[in-house]
């Protein structure tokens, strides 16, 4: 990685340019993905930035605050060299109602406010809302992310969804910045008519679970186990999960020959990278290796037509599954 600067792409009508590789940071809460070390998860963000990365996504629920703080810590001193974007919407969710607990714009920028206060920061680059579908608070949300902006607390906002119509609606004043969104090999759904919706509006596609929570990485066999507290576990535990577990595998078994002279989790996240819909993909990464393996794949030559037309063969383009969450 020695010499090489990693292309930026700018974020939809935000305007805000970002390396098209960032990090998820997801795991390093600790709460969902298995154990991890807080000390490990700060040597990853410092390897990030030494390799160029600028793009750093969490969320408020991410070990319920934990992943923010230490990207709050992790930021002390060189909040400048970090894009930051971080989500609010689950904590707390109104299960009875089905909505979430941000039902006024006072509540919303309240708990904004919340998410700075982790983060240590004074602004955030990019707000998006976390519920991935349209319940009765849109509206305050949108309220409320356009007050923080003329603010100056947040640069942009954004959703984090998979659901077309809900995209349109959260987009029908034209303001929304970005989406968030599972893409994958596996799961190729949004290319139907969420990508080139996001093409015509601007909108800058940030791509969560690229290796589709690490079936990509080409790691697993039918008999992988996760420990306690990772909640991949359902994978073998529910049988319906198992079975789509163990198709997913076969898909994945095919795609190794294309893999050559690089990783699997390499060739899936150039085949992301590859969308021209696509502006960043973010990767999690719990581990400086891992981290510097998913840099690498951003720097390798592009993938050839032939090699995008077996993969095509594999997962059909539209085709797939959405990974759970989507």
């Amino acid at each position: 990685m020695v010499g090489q600067t990693l292309e930026t792409r700018v974020l939809g009508k935000s305007g805000i340019a970002v390396t098209k590789i960032g990090i998820g940071l997801w795991a390093v809460g600790g709460d969902a993905w298995g154990t991890t070390e807080d000390r490990e998860s700060l040597n990853t963000i410092d390897a990030a930035l030494d390799a160029g990365v600028t793009f750093f996504d969490t969320a408020d629920v991410y070990g319920a605050g934990h992943s923010e703080e230490l990207l709050g810590q992790a930021m002390k001193g060189r909040r400048d060299k970090f894009i930051v974007a971080t989500k609010i919407g689950w904590r707390n969710f109104d299960e009875e109602h089905n909505r979430t607990a941000y039902d006024s714009v006072e509540k919303l920028v309240a708990g904004v406010e919340s998410n700075l206060r982790r983060l240590q920061t004074d602004y955030v680059d990019v707000i998006q809302s976390h519920i991935d579908f349209r319940d009765p608070t849109m509206e305050v949300f949108l309220e409320g992310f356009q007050r923080l902006q003329r603010d100056g607390k947040v640069r942009a906002y954004g959703v984090s969804t998979s659901d077309f119509e809900y995209l349109h609606a959260f987009n029908a004043d034209g303001g929304c910045s970005t989406l968030q969104i599972d893409y994958s090999i596996l799961n190729r759904t949004p290319e139907a008519e969420i990508f080139p919706y996001c093409q015509e509006n601007d909108i800058g596609v940030i791509v969560r679970g690229p290796l589709a929570m690490g079936l990509l990485t080409g790691k697993f066999t039918a008999d992988a186990q996760f420990e306690e507290g990772d909640f991949r576990r359902r994978w073998q535990e529910s049988p319906e999960e198992r079975e789509v577990f163990l198709s997913d595998l076969a898909k994945v078994d095919k795609l190794r020959p294309l893999a050559q002279d690089r990783t699997l989790a390499q060739l899936a996240l150039q085949f992301v990278l590859a969308h021209p819909a696509v502006t960043v993909a973010i990767p999690g990464a719990k581990t400086v290796k891992q981290l510097r393996e998913n840099v690498e794949a951003a720097l390798l030559p592009p993938l050839t037509a032939e090699e995008l037309a077996q993969i095509d063969a594999i997962t059909p383009p539209g085709g797939g599954r959405k990974i759970w969450p989507a």
